[in-house]
């Protein structure tokens, strides 16, 4: 037999504790990630958790995986960069601020004042990355963590930890250095396509979004016609002027 038989009921939180305890007293993480330094590199670009709230069990299932993949090449003999990433922008960090200030329009945060809002993000993002770091630490995944433990008053804070983040100003930089060069080469140009849209936000949603935030297809029952503009007044009433300023919507609602 390969392993002894389990004849009693194993306690999983205790034995987590114990082997991390090895771990650290042995200094096998940092030993794991020079073991194979100057040998042939493999590369490996950690998708990133978004730093928005604390892990859930499909983060972990994730996690586990890349966490093989990594340590299967560690065992090939590939030199690897070990670092993990943190999604820091789009909507999901956004809306839940909002939530937090109890705000019910873009318009509030103007009014809250845009850079206050983008530091309340900041803060929400260093909260949570370092709530999914310990999370991650403690499934066993051994990444160059760096030193994670920091204040939102350190100034460093994004550098010490050696994981990116996609609100760095290096990682800005080089997506804008990137668009840069496609540009010169003539790689970009204008074109039309059709997406997802919410109007509440008003930029485009992904598929991800539209799945996880409660978005459906609807049909409504309304006629609605547009119509020119033709004199200020008859933009009261029944009538509701769009976005655009230049036409006017009527709607009836449930009309056959």
């Amino acid at each position: 037999m390969v392993f002894n038989k389990v004849t009693k009921r194993l306690d999983f939180p205790e034995l987590e504790h114990r082997i991390q305890k090895f771990w650290n007293e042995n200094d096998i993480l940092a030993k794991y990630l020079v073991k194979n330094k100057g040998k042939k590199k493999w590369s490996f670009q950690d998708g990133p958790i978004t730093a928005n709230n604390p892990m859930g069990v499909h983060h972990a299932w994730g996690r586990t995986y890349k966490d093989i993949f990594q340590r299967y090449k560690t065992l090939k003999g590939f030199e690897q960069r070990y670092q993990n990433g943190y999604d820091c922008q789009g909507l999901w960090v956004e809306v839940e601020v909002e939530r937090e200030l109890g705000f019910k329009s873009k318009r509030d945060i103007e009014a809250y004042g845009i850079d206050r809002f983008v530091e309340k993000c900041r803060e929400r993002v260093h909260k949570y990355s370092m709530i999914q770091t310990e999370s991650s630490i403690r499934v066993g995944m051994w990444m160059d963590w760096g030193e994670w433990k920091t204040s939102m008053d350190d100034k460093d804070w994004l550098k010490k930890s050696h994981s990116y983040y996609t609100m760095s100003e290096i990682n800005n930089y080089t997506i804008w250095h990137f668009l840069k060069k496609c540009h010169d080469r003539g790689f970009i140009y204008e074109g039309v396509d059709v997406m997802p849209w919410c109007a509440r936000c008003g930029t485009a949603i992904s598929d991800m979004e539209i799945a996880t935030e409660g978005y459906k297809e609807l049909t409504h029952k309304a006629v609605i016609v547009r119509f020119p503009i033709t004199s200020p007044r008859y933009a009261s009433g029944s009538s509701r002027r769009d976005q655009c300023g230049s036409k006017s919507i009527l709607v009836k609602q449930n009309a056959k």
